[in-house]
């Protein structure tokens, strides 16, 4: 019996006001420290909000190691309409959430004319814990941006597929090209596309019986693979585009720093893992460091053989219960992209890379939980208390992991309490501690720098906060390390600079001319550009340690004028301060 209008009309007010009502706390939550900048706080493009330049921009950007116009155009709107207002940033993520459960509810309930089913699919998606990630962080606007354009284009391939024609098909290419533009993650959609077309859709002809509560034409195996040829095309080209990004941005990991090996046993631990979190979604954190070689043998072979296993079993039950087969090969190839087999980043794995194919898992889990109980004839009156039960406890365990959300702190001191050696998280820690002036920030640098002992980024930070705590020799120590591990010319300009002032400060002006002098020719922008930021810095909060750096950087870059007024002024603001009058009548004596 078909349901009511008002019934589904009532589920999707229901489905969208649970979501929204649960992810409220975020709109008063800030920025955090980890992407954030990059994507919105100190991206000056996308704070000048949305313009024809802004969209120029965006068109051609490869910044953060992706192509995704579409996303950095939703983040300057954003800008646009709330300026820097995190809260409004974060409801723009939220509406999309629950836009999204809404519409795979529909498409599912459309599809298989089985809405409680459907609901309950939707239900577990918008309410689960492992896709907070994904909705409280503002920079993975692209992951819900995406899923948005991905459901689209499922809801014009069912319109498609009920009267196949060219301008059907094209709205289906048009609503994944926009997929594409705002996470290339999507890439997998014509694999799905032929599981749709496998059940629930049933269009493959002597495989599937056709389908009663949405009748389509069937047709051949050949004919579908030939139908997804353009749709394959954008993936390949989008592939490309995703490839030359990220490497023009060194966000890919090479194979002689990650050998293969490394990279497959983790891909198969990560994909139990991510089944396991589905089932104990506890213990969750912004980023799980990449084991490396630390995988021992028994979590690789126990891991191939749960997958083998439900691999097997979803098989032989392909006549039976096809939905299985889709689910599970659903939730395996759209993790492909993010596997780690070509790895991007420090992560092992990452909760929101499941915000996609965790669908695939709730829909095996619904369909044969239903079946399961329909089977043994047991009463909605004992089902639907254990649903409901199922989804309160996944709302609480939602609205909990929201709140290490909170800030930069909550955010880092939860992942440092659930993760070991992470290097990432000592990192941001650090960095958030330096922005209020805390002197344990140095602590988490030096404990970032002894997990990773060669990562360039950390001991830069480390040396930096050394040297405003006057161990000088401690921060050369720490830049010669950045010097020796990353040959960026910026970065080694900078570095050389910094060694300068050290060198400048310890009277050592033989190594500080020749350390100025190395780094202007490596890049004489990175190190002006250096000076812009200090001298806005100190301009800001004027204290006279702070200028008397600049003087020293001034003088290394060979501004004589402009190093004594930074001294000068730094004596104005403390008449006692001796470094700055021992650097100006150094000037003065010309053994700068």
């Amino acid at each position: 019996m078909p349901v009511p209008r008002r019934w589904t009309l009532a589920a999707c007010i229901l489905l969208a006001v649970v979501t929204v009502s649960l992810y409220s706390p975020v709109i008063r939550h800030p920025f955090t420290n980890f992407d954030d900048p990059n994507y919105v706080t100190e991206n000056q493009r996308v704070r000048a909000g949305l313009s024809w330049h802004t969209v120029a921009w965006a068109l051609t950007a490869t910044e953060q190691g992706n192509w995704h116009p579409l996303t950095w155009i939703s983040h300057a709107l954003d800008c646009q309409l709330y300026g820097m207002d995190a809260g409004g940033h974060h409801v723009s993520s939220v509406l999309l959430h629950a836009l999204n459960a809404v519409l795979l509810f529909l498409l599912l309930a459309q599809v298989t004319g089985l809405t409680v089913r459907s609901a309950l699919v939707a239900a577990l998606f918008a309410l689960h814990p492992l896709n907070v990630e994904s909705v409280a962080w503002i920079a993975e606007r692209k992951n819900v941006l995406s899923m948005c354009f991905f459901l689209l284009a499922l809801g014009a391939y069912g319109w498609y597929a009920r009267q196949p024609d060219w301008k059907r098909y094209a709205g289906v290419a048009v609503l994944f090209a926009l997929g594409l533009a705002s996470k290339p993650m999507v890439i997998t959609l014509p694999f799905v596309l032929l599981l749709l077309d496998y059940w629930p859709l049933g269009r493959v002809r002597g495989w599937a019986e056709p389908s009663t509560a949405f009748p389509v034409p069937q047709t051949t195996w050949a004919r579908l693979l030939a139908e997804k040829v353009p749709l394959l095309a954008l993936a390949i080209a989008s592939a490309i585009i995703t490839v030359i990004a990220q490497q023009s941005s060194h966000a890919v990991i090479p194979f002689s720093d990650l050998p293969f090996q490394a990279r497959a046993q983790n891909a198969l631990y990560s994909y139990a893992m991510y089944v396991f979190k589905l089932f104990w979604p506890v213990r969750l954190a912004v980023l799980y460091p990449h084991p490396l070689d630390g995988l021992k043998f028994a979590q690789v072979a126990l891991s191939a053989l749960f997958l083998l296993t439900v691999s097997a079993f979803v098989w032989r039950e392909r006549v039976r219960r096809p939905y299985l087969v889709t689910g599970w090969l659903w939730f395996l190839g759209t993790l492909v992209p993010v596997i780690g087999l070509i790895q991007v980043g420090a992560q092992g794995m990452a909760d929101r890379y499941a915000y996609l194919p965790s669908i695939g898992l709730f829909l095996m889990l619904v369909w044969r939980g239903s079946d399961w109980a329909e089977e043994r004839f047991l009463n909605p009156r004992i089902t639907a208390p254990v649903a409901v039960t199922v989804l309160v406890v996944l709302g609480v365990l939602t609205f909990r992991q929201i709140g290490y959300w909170r800030s930069s702190y909550d955010l880092w001191a939860h992942t440092l309490k659930v993760t070991r050696d992470n290097f990432v998280a000592d990192e941001k820690m650090g960095d958030w501690l330096l922005t209020q002036g805390r002197p344990e920030a140095l602590d988490y640098y030096e404990a970032a720098t002894k997990i990773a002992p060669l990562n360039p980024a950390i001991h830069g930070k480390l040396a930096s906060e050394l040297q405003d705590h006057g161990d000088l020799q401690g921060a050369i120590r720490e830049y010669n390390i950045v010097l020796r591990a990353d040959p960026d010319a910026a970065i080694q300009a900078y570095t050389y600079a910094s060694l300068g002032v050290i060198y400048r400060e310890l009277g050592d002006y033989p190594k500080a001319r020749e350390a100025s002098e190395r780094a202007l020719r490596l890049d004489s922008d990175a190190v002006h550009k250096t000076i812009r930021q200090i001298s806005q810095g100190v301009t800001a909060s004027p204290d006279a340690p702070g200028y008397f750096q600049l003087g020293l950087l001034l003088e290394g870059a060979g501004q004589a004028t402009e190093a004594r007024s930074a001294y000068k002024q730094a004596l104005r603001l403390n008449p006692e301060y001796d470094p700055a009058r021992k650097a100006l009548e150094t000037l003065g004596a010309g053994k700068q």
